[in-house]
């Protein structure tokens, strides 16, 4: 109802009669503010292609176009009266209006008398809905421009971006389209600062919006105004020492359209934007362009240069003449009727009447939106509403002007080749760019961030820790407080491309390992700026902070009390004490030296040269090992030798077989924990360190009813707790643990972890060190360097209960004395039994010899003879032999 007030009291201010029959000129109207750089242009433009139109009567059958265009002046009231002037004089179409403010209020009154609006410079992307039909964009509207400056951005590895714009619709919506596009890219805007409607914008105001983003972290800036603002934030900028080496700016497209049309630009305007990057409407090269271009200077007069937007305009005024042109073809005529939908109010008497309505408005809408044609800008033609293939290029500014450094299009967004040239190369998505020039004049591309200049050092959390002080080991400064996570926390900064001023701040209270989530909660609150150490990255945490890339892995892992032996080269020995060894090899000579003296004087395997003899005596001692003895036992008392031998070597094989299995496969567990699953199904006590998370992981996570979680606080607690009984098991993260086992080795993990992590560094949300440093450590990893900082702090140790835990393993001689007693009685007995016999035999030998039995002889001398009569084969020598034994040897006595 307000609308219907508003446009009666204009229709009573213009004082328009009503109006409304065929004549042989067709109305456009177009509205413009004529003093701007887009109003110039694009009216010399509209001018020529209407007098181009115009002298080919073929295109609208002998009809003349007339083009009326009307100065708003900045002003959206004057260019509401200038859209209320048209909308009376049967006017079919509407050039404009140059901003989406009025774009909004006249495409209501467009809805209503079914008037097309075509504009090629409001291009807010909410003018393009379903809600404003009649509302037709003729080039790319806003939302592909924020796509190119969001990849842009993206394509650099930028992460945070400030914005700044003018505050009105067009400005305003299309930040909110660059906004979604950063997000969908992960990428984000910390800030958005609005400057005041063109052109009102005063120095100051300027002044003080620039002020507050140099102090930010964000270095690079999305301009997104008009010429005179926008040359107003270079200038400040330039003072306040914000076009210097490390800023980004990138701007819309104004700033190509400003030195297109204005060249060349003021020596002072030209420096304050050296290095910046901008955006134009990409046009392919064709000859209808360079000729066009070529008659330019003579339509203008030399009085503005030619730029992308005078174009659009040429061609949208063939787009209406191409669209009469068929809905001529079609009707043969155009008509308009008075507007009747507004009804009456009480108590007035309004005349609308005087509005009409286009019978032929939506035919003529159809007609555009289904064109195709060939214009200055390439092919001209729509798909849901868009222009078809938007593309822009884009600029570096120089000394020399702009450069164009690549592409953009929806088609195969960033390049160095021409957008046309892509078209049929489907899914080329190849993204690159040429070299720029940043500025200060750098060739190297910014960071695009720096540390908060407010003259501080960062504040480092660290944790004050009690226990396991080689990760974090505290101290009372910079230099004393040590450790293995703060040498990877050093050394990554070191790999910066910029210096980090810190100072490290102990947290806790030095009586018990500090709550590692409290000391994250103090970063996500801004108390801290980091924080470093043994911080495990879990999803708790993640939500609060970022992190860096993981320096180490981690996860829970459960700790039991287990007999463990660790494999070394002489592993074969355990299984016996070096005593049973020695006893051991002993018998073997024992018994060979045995068997030899059973079967000396009757088997001629045993017979032989005395070196002969002894490597029999070795040899058949230890094959009796593997039972491979291949010398014959002849002797009644050398198999009864054999036989009880062989038994026990029976089982010490065995024995020894059981008990290297058991050390090389079988850990004799003290409980029957073999996992998390089944320590959770047990109701034993179960320990965790102080300020773990895994106290609240197995309470929340795992339902372990809270009156079976012990905390600990320390290595010492752990071996105490485990040893007497206090809990059947730790749950604990996997670097803790391997330096528990480096010191204590009757422990082992059991099963395998059962949740995958890291540690990590902690920032606020959205701070760019998380990024850096995480390249560092990555960089880290890849050289080296994290490898040689864990190899400082956690050299390989010996278990200190590792003598105790093999004492146990092994096999002990008294396990085996009753076998080697028996073993050694039937050998004496044997050779007892062996020395009687041969004794007898000698006796009688004495006997049938008296001269040998004589009285003279002496002790040594029969002696001799006895020994002699061992060493003779029995039954291998002649008695006559035997008695010339005897008869030398009385002779030498």
């Amino acid at each position: 109802m307000n609308m219907v007030w508003f446009l009666s009291l204009l229709l009573c201010i213009l004082g328009i009669s009503e109006g409304a029959s065929r004549t042989e000129v067709v109305k456009v109207g177009a509205i413009f503010s004529l003093s701007s750089v887009n109003g110039k242009v694009s009216k010399i433009a509209i001018e020529a292609a209407e007098k181009d139109v115009n002298s080919d009567p073929s295109v609208l059958g002998g009809r003349k176009l007339s083009i009326s265009i009307h100065d708003a002046n900045y002003s959206g009231f004057l260019g509401i009266t200038g859209a209320m002037k048209y909308m009376v004089a049967d006017t079919v179409a509407i050039l404009g209006p140059q901003d989406a403010t009025m774009g909004h209020i006249l495409s209501h009154l467009s809805n209503e008398l079914h008037v097309p609006l075509l504009s090629f410079t409001a291009l807010d992307p909410t003018l393009s809905t379903l809600q404003y039909p009649y509302f037709i964009q003729t080039a790319p509207n806003d939302q592909f421009q924020m796509t190119a400056i969001a990849d842009m951005i993206s394509y650099h590895g930028w992460h945070d971006v400030v914005v700044v714009f003018t505050d009105d619709d067009q400005c305003r919506n299309s930040m909110f389209a660059l906004g979604d596009k950063i997000e969908e890219k992960g990428l984000k805007i910390p800030s958005k600062v609005a400057l005041p409607p063109y052109p009102t914008a005063t120095r100051t105001e300027v002044h003080n919006v620039l002020v507050n983003i140099k102090m930010m972290e964000s270095r690079v800036i999305v301009l997104y105004t008009f010429s005179k603002t926008g040359f107003l934030v270079f200038e400040m900028a330039k003072s306040l020492g914000m076009m210097e080496a490390g800023y980004v700016w990138i701007t819309s497209s104004w700033l190509s359209t400003v030195i297109d049309s204005t060249s060349p630009l003021p020596l002072k305007t030209a420096n304050s934007i050296q290095g910046v990057l901008t955006l134009r409407l990409h046009t392919p090269e064709s000859k209808r362009k360079r000729s066009f271009i070529s008659r330019w200077n003579e339509l203008s007069n030399g009085s503005i240069g030619l730029n992308t937007y005078g174009l659009y305009a040429y061609d949208t005024v063939w787009m209406i003449a191409r669209g009469l042109k068929e809905l001529f073809d079609q009707n043969g005529t155009i008509s308009f009727s008075k507007y009747t939908h507004a009804g009456s109010l009480s108590g007035e008497s309004l005349d609308f009447s005087s509005l009409g309505v286009f019978n032929e408005g939506n035919e003529l809408l159809n007609n555009l939106l289904n064109i195709s044609m060939i214009g200055l800008t390439g092919p001209i033609q729509f798909q849901d509403r868009y222009p078809l293939h938007p593309s822009y290029d884009i600029l570096n500014v120089v000394k020399s002007g702009m450069k164009r450094i690549g592409y953009w299009s929806n088609h195969s967004g960033l390049s160095v080749e021409a957008p046309e040239t892509l078209y049929g190369k489907a899914g080329n998505r190849t993204e690159q760019l040429g070299s720029t020039v940043w500025p200060g004049g750098l060739t190297t591309k910014p960071r695009g961030w720096v540390l908060p200049l407010d003259g501080r050092r960062l504040r480092i959390g660290v944790p004050r820790r009690v226990s396991y002080q080689e990760f974090v080991t505290p101290g009372s400064g910079n230099e004393t407080i040590k450790g293995y996570c703060i040498d990877v926390f050093a050394a990554a900064v070191k790999l910066l491309p910029y210096a980090v001023n810190y100072e490290f701040v102990l947290f806790g209270d030095g009586k018990e390992n500090p709550s590692y989530f409290e000391l994250v909660n103090n970063v996500a609150l801004k108390e801290f700026d980091a924080a470093v150490g043994d911080i495990a990255i879990v999803t708790s945490r993640t939500k609060i902070v970022d992190f860096t890339q993981p320096y180490i892995e981690s996860g829970l892992i459960v700790l039991a009390r287990v007999k463990n032996l660790n494999s070394s080269p002489l592993a074969f020995l355990r299984p016996f004490t070096p005593m049973l060894w020695i006893v051991s090899a002993a018998f073997f000579l024992l018994i060979g030296l045995v068997v030899w003296i059973l079967e000396r004087r009757d088997n001629d395997e045993f017979q032989g040269h005395p070196r002969k003899q002894f490597v029999t005596i070795l040899w058949f001692g230890f094959s009796t090992m593997f039972f491979a003895q291949r010398e014959n036992v002849m002797s009644t008392p050398g198999r009864f030798v054999l036989v009880i031998w062989l038994f026990v070597v029976l089982i010490i094989n065995s024995s020894y077989t059981a008990s290297l299995t058991s050390i090389f496969t079988v850990q004799l567990a003290t409980s029957p924990i073999t996992g998390i699953d089944s320590l959770i199904s047990t109701n034993v006590r179960i320990g965790f360190q102080v300020g773990s998370f895994a106290e609240s992981y197995l309470s929340e996570q795992l339902n372990v009813h809270k009156s079976r979680l012990i905390a600990l606080g320390s290595p010492q607690e752990y071996a105490a707790a485990l040893k007497n009984g206090t809990v059947g098991a730790i749950v604990d993260e996997q670097p803790y643990i391997d330096v528990f086992l480096a010191e204590y080795c009757d422990y082992s993990t059991k099963g395998q972890q059962f949740t995958k992590s890291g540690w990590g560094f902690a920032f606020p949300r959205d701070s760019p060190l998380a990024g850096d440093l995480s390249t560092a450590i990555l960089a880290l990893s890849e050289n080296g360097g994290l490898q040689k900082i864990h190899d400082q702090w956690f050299s390989r140790k010996s278990c200190s209960s590792g003598d105790s835990n093999l004492d146990q393993e092994q096999l002990h001689l008294q396990s085996f004395i009753g076998l080697f007693s028996i073993c050694a009685g039937v050998c004496f007995f044997a050779l007892f039994l062996h020395f009687f016999l041969t004794m007898c035999q000698f006796n009688r030998h004495l006997k049938q010899d008296p001269e040998a039995s004589s009285n003279r002889d002496s002790n040594p001398t029969r002696l001799r003879k006895f020994l002699s009569f061992a060493d003779t084969k029995r039954g291998g020598l002649s008695k006559r032999k035997i008695e010339d034994t005897f008869s030398s040897e009385r002779g030498e006595n």
